[in-house]
C-alpha cells in the first residue's frame, strides 16, 4: 500500500507548498451521490512526483485558496468525466489542463473502457486490489483501510502519464489524446438543461402527439424538481411511471391515482402539480416525429461508413468506436452530423471521407 499525507486545506501556505501551476499532478476523486441529485465530493486523491496527499473538502467551508492552485496545475486523471464532473459542481471551475489516461490508452490500442487497475497491471504488472469501492466516503473520521486504497488510485497515474506519452509521441498520436481530453473540459457536458431532460428517458423517442409533449413537459418539470431538492430524478417519479402517465393523460386525481408504481403519499403531495403539468402540455405544439428507420440507400451509405471505419481502426490497431461509434454514424444518416468524426484529428483521418459518402 502507497504511504500518504494528509494536506490542511484550511492552510494557504500547506496548498501553495503542494500546488504549483508548474507542476504536474495525478488526481482521483471519492463522492457519493445515491441520496443526491449532484455528486458529493468527499475526497481529493493528489499525486506529486513520489508524494501522494488525501485532501479532505468536506473540513472546510473556504476552499476558494485551494480550488485556485488546483485548477492551475496540469492534471491527468483516468476516466475523468465523472471526477470533473463532481468538481465542476463543486467548485464551479475546471483546470485548464487535462489529460485523461483512458483516452490516451485506448488511442494505443487497449480497451477502450479499461479501467485504472486493468491499465496498471497492462503497463506495470502491478495488481491493484479493490476491496473499498463501496466506502462510505462520508463517514468521518474515514477508515485507514478506505485511505489506501483511495491513495492507490493515483499511485501510478503520473508515471502511467510519462509511458503513455512516450508511445503516442512515437505513434504521432499525442496529440489526439490531448484533444480528446480537452473535449472534457467543455462546461456544456455537465449543464443539464431541462428542456432537453426527456431525451434521457428511455422510450420517450416513440412517443408521438399528445403524449410525447407530456413525456416532455414531465420529464423537464422532474429534472427541475430534483435539481431543488439535490434529489435524485428516480426519487421524484420513477421513469415507469412517468412514461405511464404521459402515455395515459389522466385528467383528475382520481385517473391519476390508477397510475401503477404512484404511491399515495406521493400522489397527495405532486398530484396537483402533475395535473398542471399536464393541462399545460395539451396546449403545446405536436411537431415532435420519431426517429425515422433508414431506407435501403441510407442503409448503404451506414454500411460502407462503417466498414471504412473499421479498415481505418484496423490498420491503426485501435477499437473503431474509437474513431466513430456507430450509433453517432447512424445519427448522421437521419441528418444530425454531430459526430465527432467531423471534427478535429478524426475529421482529418476520416471524417472527410465520411462526409463524402453522406453527400452521395
Amino acid at each position: 500500500m502507497p504511504n500518504f499525507q494528509f494536506v490542511d486545506l484550511e492552510s494557504n501556505d500547506a496548498v501553495s507548498a503542494l500546488l504549483s501551476a508548474d507542476r504536474r499532478i495525478g488526481l482521483d476523486t471519492e463522492f457519493m451521490r445515491e441520496k443526491t441529485f449532484y455528486p458529493q465530493l468527499c475526497l481529493l486523491q493528489i499525486a506529486t512526483g513520489n508524494d501522494i496527499h488525501c485532501a479532505d473538502p468536506l473540513s472546510t467551508s473556504d476552499l476558494s485558496f485551494f480550488w485556485q492552485r488546483l485548477m492551475d496545475c496540469p492534471w491527468v486523471v483516468h476516466s475523468a468525466r465523472q471526477d470533473i464532473e463532481v468538481i465542476y459542481h463543486t467548485a464551479d471551475r475546471m483546470p485548464h489542463t487535462l489529460f485523461d489516461t483512458q483516452i490516451a490508452a485506448a488511442l494505443l490500442g487497449f480497451a477502450p473502457q479499461l479501467g485504472y487497475a486493468g491499465l496498471v497491471k497492462e503497463l506495470f504488472g502491478v495488481e491493484l486490489a479493490k476491496s473499498h469501492t463501496r466506502a462510505d466516503w462520508t463517514r468521518r473520521p474515514l477508515p485507514e483501510a478506505a485511505l489506501e486504497y483511495a491513495a492507490e488510485d493515483v499511485e501510478y497515474l503520473l508515471p502511467a502519464y510519462e509511458l503513455l506519452t512516450e508511445r503516442l509521441s512515437k505513434l504521432d498520436r499525442l496529440h489526439w489524446a490531448e484533444e480528446d481530453s480537452a473535449f472534457l473540459l467543455q462546461p456544456s457536458l455537465y449543464k443539464g438543461d431541462f428542456r432537453h431532460a426527456v431525451n434521457r428517458l428511455k422510450g420517450a423517442k416513440n412517443l408521438r402527439d399528445r403524449a410525447r409533449a407530456a413525456a416532455a413537459r414531465l420529464a423537464s418539470w422532474r429534472e427541475e424538481e430534483a435539481v431543488r431538492s439535490n434529489r435524485p430524478r428516480q426519487w421524484i417519479m420513477k421513469d415507469s411511471v412517468l412514461l405511464e402517465i404521459a402515455s395515459t393523460g389522466p385528467e383528475d386525481i382520481e385517473s391519476l391515482s390508477s397510475i401503477n408504481g404512484l404511491a399515495p403519499r406521493t400522489l397527495k403531495r405532486i398530484g396537483n402539480k402533475i395535473l398542471g403539468v399536464l393541462n399545460n402540455a395539451r396546449n403545446d405544439k405536436f411537431d415532435y416525429k420519431p426517429p425515422a428507420r433508414p431506407n435501403e440507400k441510407q442503409k448503404a451509405i451506414l454500411k460502407d461508413m462503417n466498414a471504412a471505419v473499421s479498415a481505418c481502426a484496423e490498420e491503426l490497431e485501435i477499437a473503431a468506436e474509437i474513431i466513430a461509434p456507430k450509433k453517432e454514424l447512424s445519427a448522421s444518416i437521419n441528418g444530425y452530423p454531430d459526430s465527432r468524426v467531423f471534427t478535429g484529428w478524426r475529421r482529418d483521418l476520416i471524417g472527410e471521407s465520411l462526409l463524402d459518402m453522406l453527400e452521395q
